[in-house]
């Protein structure tokens, strides 16, 4: 099976579309940011595409030096990539194709920005920004140079959610769907409280800091630690909410909601130097459909299922429709019909390496696979991917909403047009944080 079988491969034939798939154009691949989401993302590349990766960049030189030696040991040209500490200067190389952007959040939108106006087609991990004008800034400058950007919202390629979505929903199983409960009951909040240090030799801290505020350095924030805090992302609303919620707006073909509503904040946990919200609801109203977000990092999860810890679960009229990264189950209402259940194909005889890499998600491994090819036949098309730009920016800016109407304890109404909170200036002024120093915001910055 080539490519373009695989383009058009409905969803009983993904699992075997990701083992036949063979691209046959060598493409030159640069990563910015090569922590674990960046390698994890990359070598998923390594696998479906004889891709030859040229370039990396980091702030943090063990990072940097640590990805080199295993991007050599897996591409097929066993060849050592270049290393770069500045963006700016790799991109300045003109010799990429495509670059994946998997900085910490505070610095998506300025890398992704200049990679378009380079020419190169990118992937940009999720949330794409960490505020609302640097996502418009973001699809601007996409749709004005012309380039393919996929973002790293992989449930949309995840092979037993798009059978869920094709076998269930469009199959007309639930019927009219009128309430979603998305959610995540992961204790994953930080709760340790280190002190201040200096940090480490191979660190750049001011680079890493770039546009966002300037913290203390402290062993929580890097490497990984980082969603501890608002400077750097939007919380386990930004991290995890827009997940479960761009999964339910693919599944259902929805588009912005009309308003959002949030309310919580750091309710048990007060000890810690982490400043994100332990506790969290928020509301997304798209008219005859509500969805509903709830996180709790503390205490028990109202499910025992623990494939359902992090879940959406969509209510029908005629059957319940519960996801996860994990699984899928579908109940009938009232007891009447088959119930259906799928769990997560591995996929480990056709890629073996899954089974022994370090820090990979393995339940995610085949998703991010999916993800990269259909972003690989977009480039091909020149189309837009399934998480194209656009898409990323509505489910991340509706979660930005979220988090400023917690804040500003009122709900938020949006005009989608215009793209502004309605009748809220308040709230219209912090559609963009202030950026550091000599930082200068891309708001404004790229005309369409």
């Amino acid at each position: 099976m080539n490519r373009r079988q695989f383009l058009t491969t409905g969803a009983a034939g993904l699992a075997y579309a990701a083992r036949a798939y063979a691209d046959d154009k060598p493409r030159r691949v640069g990563l910015i940011g090569t922590g674990w989401y960046g390698k994890s993302d990359l070598l998923r590349l390594i696998q479906v595409s004889p891709v030859e990766v040229v370039s990396l960049c980091d702030v943090d030189k063990n990072m940097l030096s640590e990805a080199a030696e295993i991007v050599a040991s897996r591409q097929r040209s066993k060849k050592k990539p270049r290393t770069f500490s500045d963006y700016r200067e790799m991109l300045a190389q003109q010799d990429l194709d495509i670059v994946e952007v998997a900085t910490p959040d505070h610095w998506h939108a300025l890398p992704m920005i200049e990679a378009v106006k380079s020419g190169v087609d990118v992937w940009v991990q999720k949330p794409i920004s960490v505020d609302i004008a640097e996502g418009q800034a973001m699809l601007a400058a996409a749709r004005k140079y012309g380039r393919v950007v996929q973002v790293g919202t992989q449930r949309r390629s995840t092979p037993h959610l798009v059978e869920a979505r094709d076998n269930i929903i469009r199959a007309g199983k639930l019927g009219k769907v009128a309430h979603v409960e998305i959610c995540c009951y992961y204790h994953m909040r930080a709760t340790s409280n280190p002190p201040d240090t200096a940090p480490p030799p191979n660190l750049d801290y001011e680079t890493w800091t770039g546009p966002a505020p300037m913290r203390p350095y402290n062993s929580l924030v890097h490497p990984r630690g980082w969603r501890a805090f608002m400077e750097y992302g939007n919380g386990i609303v930004g991290d995890m909410c827009i997940h479960m919620y761009d999964m339910t707006r693919w599944m259902l073909d929805l588009g912005w909601p009309r308003s959002g509503s949030s309310s919580g904040g750091i309710l048990v946990d007060k000890a810690s130097k982490a400043n994100i919200s332990d506790t969290q609801t928020a509301t997304f109203d798209h008219g005859d459909l509500q969805i509903v977000w709830q996180h709790r990092t503390w205490g028990d999860a109202p499910d025992p299922d623990p494939n359902y810890g992090w879940a959406a679960i969509l209510y029908g009229e005629k059957g319940t429709l519960k996801t996860s990264v994990y699984s899928y189950d579908f109940i009938p209402a009232g007891g009447n019909g088959q119930r259906i259940h799928k769990d997560v194909t591995y996929e480990f005889e056709q890629y073996p390496e899954d089974k022994t890499e370090k820090d990979l998600e393995r339940h995610v491994a085949p998703a991010i696979r999916h993800h990269w090819m259909d972003f690989l036949g977009a480039i091909d098309k020149r189309g837009k991917p399934v998480a194209d730009i656009e898409q990323g920016y509505i489910s991340t800016s509706s979660c930005i909403l979220a988090n400023l109407s917690m804040k500003l304890g009122r709900s938020l109404r949006w005009d989608a047009e215009k793209q502004v909170i309605i009748g809220d200036e308040e709230a219209n002024r912090l559609l963009a944080r202030p950026y550091r120093g000599s930082y200068v915001h891309p708001a404004g910055q790229v005309v369409a």
